[in-house]
């Protein structure tokens, strides 16, 4: 099935319980700071683990031969 439109929290909520009680309030929740600043970012960390398996010898990734 193909939507024409997004559905709001409102209108999710109305299709999943069935109705609307007087007791739920949907409020907009403003997003929170970081606490702490990263020294690194993630994406950053992706990057650098890309290189780092481009970088890796073929040779090392065979299995070792059983004795």
């Amino acid at each position: 099935m193909r939507r024409l439109r997004s559905l709001s929290e409102a209108e999710c909520y109305a299709r999943c319980y069935g109705g609307w009680e007087p007791t739920v309030h949907v409020v907009a929740i403003e997003p929170r700071w970081s606490r702490h600043v990263l020294a690194v970012e993630g994406e950053a960390v992706r990057r650098r683990f890309e290189e780092y398996l481009e970088a890796r010898d073929p040779g090392q990734l065979a299995e070792p031969e059983a004795a």
